[in-house]
Order: C-alpha cells, then sequence, then structure tokens
C-alpha cells in the first residue's frame, strides 16, 4: 500500500507509540511525543494563514526532525535549509522557495540575522525564547488540529536544492506520490521492523536524508543521528546505538577503513546497509560485506530529481565484480514502474551505451525556476524525460552499470579519455587506496592530476602503471598524495576542491 510521508509516520506512529522515533546525542524523542508536538506546531502555522511551504532551518536536532514532521502536518511543502551553508546562498534558495516561514533550531537562529531580508523578514515559529527578536508565529497552548491535514499524492512535498554546498541553487519540486512510489518499492524489498535502528548519517536537506528518516518511521523503527566523531570507532558506536540499518556515501567505508573499523565481523549487528552518492568500488563494497555478514548490501543510484533513488543492485560479490565497469558495483535496475533510454552522443537511442535519460512516477514536476530546466527535463515520444548527465552500460539482463559522467570524459591532445578509467588504473598500484582524476587547464590545451590515498608511492611507479594502459601523451602530469579526500557538505568526494588544488599546483 503507497503511503504519502505523514501516513508514514502515522503507522509508524501505531507500530511503536511510545519507542524512540528519533535519537540525536542524549536527546530522545518517542512516536507519541513527537505526534503531540508537530499536531500542536502544524495547528500553530495554520492558526497565522496556512503556509504553502515552510523552511526548516537546522542541524541534526530534535527541533529539525520535529520540524520537518510538522510542516507535513501542517499540508504545507517542507524546505530543509542548512545552517552551515553560505549566507548569500541561503538567501537566494528563501527567495526562490518563496519562503516566509521558518522553523529554526539554535544553529539556525544563530544564522537568523544573516539570511533575513530586513525589509521582509521570515516569521519564526516561537518554539521556545524568539518573541521580540524576529517577526514570530505564536505556539498555541494546545494542539489545533486533532490530525494531521490529509496530502494528495500531486501535493508538493518538498523542495530540496541541488546544488550542494556551491554553485547557483536549482530548487526541484518533489510529490507525495513520488516519495510514496519509493518507498513502496522499498518496503516490498527489504524486512525493516520496529526493532530496527536506522542510522542518520546524512543532513537533512540531502535527499538520503529522506531515505533514513521515512524508512524508519515506516517501520516504527527508531532513526539515530550519527555524528562526525563516530567514524572514530564505527563499531563501537554501531554497537552502543544497536544500529541495525546502515546508509552512507561509500567515502565512509575508506573512513571506517583509516580506523581500523572494517575488520572480518566487526559490523556483526547490520543487517541492511545502502550506499549512494559516488561510485561504489568493488573492493569497498567486498571489504563492507566482511565486516558485515549478516547484511545485505545494495548499491542505490540516482539524483534527486528522482525522489531520492531509481536504481538498486545487491552486492553478490564475483557476479558484481564481473558486471561492474573500471572496478565499480552496478547501479542496478530502474525501478519498477518506469522507463529508461540510453542515448548517444550522436542522439540516438542505444540497447547498449549512452546518456541515461528515465520518465516514471518519482520524477520532479520541475525546477522552481523553469529556465533551468532546459537540457535536464526534455520531451520525447510524447513523454516527459529527465537527463541524467551519466553515462550507462546496459547487460543483457536489463542491468545497468555507471561508466562516468558525460562532461567527465576530456579530451587530452585529441584523445578522448575517461577519467573514471585512469581513477581505476592508479587503485591496482601497489600501495594506493583511492584515487580520483581531475583535469586542469595547460600551455597547450588539458592535462590530469591524480589526487590519491594511502601509501606514498613514487610519481615514477605510478606513471609506468598509467602508461602501461594510456598513451604517454595523455598520461597525468601530476600526481598528488593526501592522507584523505575533502569531502563536501554531503559527504561526498569533494572534486570542486581537488580540480581548484590542481590549478594551483605549479
Amino acid at each position: 500500500m503507497s503511503l504519502t510521508l505523514t501516513e508514514r509516520f502515522l503507522r509508524g506512529l501505531e507500530l511503536s507509540p511510545d519507542r524512540p522515533a528519533v535519537r540525536v546525542g542524549s536527546d530522545v524523542v518517542t512516536y507519541r511525543e513527537a505526534h503531540e508536538t508537530a499536531l500542536r506546531w502544524a495547528g500553530s502555522l495554520i492558526a497565522q494563514g496556512a503556509p504553502r511551504s515552510v523552511g526548516v532551518l537546522a542541524g541534526k536536532s530534535t527541533t529539525a526532525y520535529t520540524g520537518l514532521l510538522a510542516a507535513l502536518y501542517a499540508g504545507a511543502t517542507v524546505v530543509p535549509l542548512q545552517p552551515g551553508f553560505p549566507a548569500e546562498l541561503l538567501r537566494r534558495m528563501i527567495e526562490l522557495s518563496g519562503l516566509d516561514t521558518l522553523i529554526v533550531d539554535d544553529r539556525g537562529l544563530a544564522v537568523l540575522p544573516e539570511i533575513s531580508d530586513q525589509q521582509a523578514p521570515p516569521r519564526v515559529l516561537d518554539t521556545g525564547g524568539f518573541a521580540g527578536r524576529f517577526p514570530t508565529i505564536p505556539m498555541l497552548e494546545r494542539p489545533g488540529l486533532s490530525a494531521p491535514v490529509k496530502a494528495a499524492p500531486s501535493d508538493r512535498a518538498y523542495i530540496l536544492f541541488t546544488s550542494g554546498s556551491t554553485g547557483v541553487p536549482k530548487g526541484a519540486s518533489l510529490t507525495h506520490g513520488g516519495f510514496a512510489h519509493y518507498f513502496d518499492l522499498l518496503d516490498r524489498r527489504c524486512d525493516f521492523g520496529p526493532d530496527d535502528v536506522f542510522s542518520q548519517t546524512f543532513d537533512l536537506n540531502f535527499d538520503c536524508g529522506i531515505h533514513d528518516v521515512f524508512s524508519a518511521w515506516g517501520a516504527g523503527a527508531t532513526a539515530q543521528a550519527v555524528p562526525p566523531s563516530a567514524y572514530r570507532d564505527l563499531p563501537g558506536f554501531l554497537a552502543e546505538h544497536g544500529v541495525t540499518v546502515w546508509y552512507s556515501t561509500p567515502s565512509a567505508i575508506w573512513m571506517a577503513r583509516e580506523m581500523g573499523g572494517l575488520e572480518p565481523g566487526a559490523l556483526a549487528g547490520l543487517r541492511w546497509s545502502f550506499f549512494a552518492g559516488e561510485a561504489l568500488r568493488c573492493q569497498d563494497a567486498a571489504d563492507w560485506q566482511a565486516a558485515a555478514p549478516r547484511a545485505n548490501v545494495e548499491n542505490l543510484y540516482g539524483p534527486t530529481e528522482f525522489s531520492i533513488n531509481i536504481t538498486w543492485h545487491r552486492w553478490s560479490g564475483e557476479e558484481s565484480q564481473l558486471a561492474g565497469a573500471n572496478g565499480t558495483v552496478p547501479i542496478g535496475k530502474v525501478h519498477e514502474g518506469h522507463d529508461f533510454r540510453l542515448v548517444t552522443e550522436q542522439g540516438e537511442e542505444s540497447s547498449v551505451e549512452g546518456e541515461l535519460w528515465v520518465t516514471g512516477p518519482q520524477m520532479a514536476t520541475g525546477y522552481l525556476d523553469p529556465a533551468d530546466e532546459e537540457g535536464r527535463f526534455v520531451e520525447f515520444d510524447g513523454r516527459r524525460w529527465y537527463r541524467m548527465g551519466d553515462r550507462v552500460r546496459a547487460s543483457p539482463g536489463g542491468e545497468l552499470t555507471y561508466i562516468g559522467r558525460m562532461d567527465s570524459q576530456v579530451k587530452v591532445h585529441g584523445w578522448r579519455v575517461e577519467l573514471a578509467e585512469v581513477d581505476h588504473v592508479v587503485r591496482q598500484c601497489d600501495g594506493v587506496g583511492n584515487a580520483v582524476t581531475v583535469s586542469r587547464p595547460a600551455a597547450f590545451g588539458t592535462e590530469l592530476v591524480v589526487f590519491y590515498t594511502g601509501d606514498k608511492v613514487p610519481e615514477t611507479s605510478l606513471a609506468e602503471g598509467v602508461r602501461a594502459v594510456l598513451p604517454d601523451t595523455v598520461a597525468p602530469r601530476r600526481y598528488v598524495h593526501l592522507d584523505g579526500f575533502p569531502l563536501n557538505s554531503n559527504r561526498k568526494v569533494d572534486r570542486l576542491t581537488l580540480r581548484k588544488w590542481a590549478a594551483e599546483l605549479p
């Protein structure tokens, strides 16, 4: 049965009224407490004029989780905002969303003066101590609602911005129906239950954070916030908090490995492990599986514009390795109810390899600014499609393998070079942990720079390994050792920073 996000929480409430819905550090909120607080907050919002959208300007706090629920209970669209983003970016997001109502925690309150429009500052729900400091929405003493406002599948549930912490933000409009389709498929595939504890590694402005929270709440389970400090002893943290379902970017695997947390059997309490946001390396999947021998390990793939993820592949050891490319795990099959096309650079459809186009019920209705849709949302064969911008390869059985970004293929002295292939070759060199290749402008065109982790290996050794598969004229000019890769706010490898560092190298 397909449920809206609100209905997922209500199902969890019925299953686990007095169990924790969310834990953040020592703060615990039960399903009953979250429900009653959300009804009161939602009633207070509606009493001042039902808002179409509510911004939740908060970090990972109990206020943030309750605020998301309260906005949905009020029948509003949730716009999660990360307080750590630059003020100019937050102001632009608020402007694009047309927000005039915010729920904030202490972190959000601290940055509010920087981002508020002095001429028309947003109203802030007075969850405690805000009165007189900003235009506030007073809190009702008693819940003004007896039940959440019912949402239709076509109603917009979330606005999520896809630019991360830099760049020009693009706001994607995502519906209750799109999320319902996603979670219905997930529920049918996975045996989540009230005894599960879900890791919550992602920030709440990231689509994968919606997966964490509403997978847990739909099962009556607990969402457990994972602080960065947990990676110092990940096995200890997961055991202490009883985590049974893990979800993160693959970067978490090498962080755990660096800290000695991937010994065989070290994560024996996990039943499910999901990875998304970056290409998942076969070696990383194998190491994680060895550490979590009871867990189903899945590679998930999809952009924000498809309500979290649109493909999945369950790791199966050697079979997955053979089906992958460049040492990475396949991204799997496109979700039931969707169609996909592979389109070549010449605009022709291919049955083997090309840019991935997808259409179906999880697709966003579009961007807040229609001008942003050009080149992304396209009309073909009487239907609206989304161009992923990723080159993928299809197997006869319908499994897809990620090859690389369409824009990650660069020309060096006239040769087409796939950056992911260079990454793969460097990773095979003795002592190398991981590698990321970027391009930079050079005096005579473009040249490649490789950043790598692991042992510090002589550049000559790395160059010899690469030249065995690439012509000398296109081989990387520099190999730079790092203790660890920079990560962006979503804990993905920050390629923008690496490109900047490459450009600054002599």
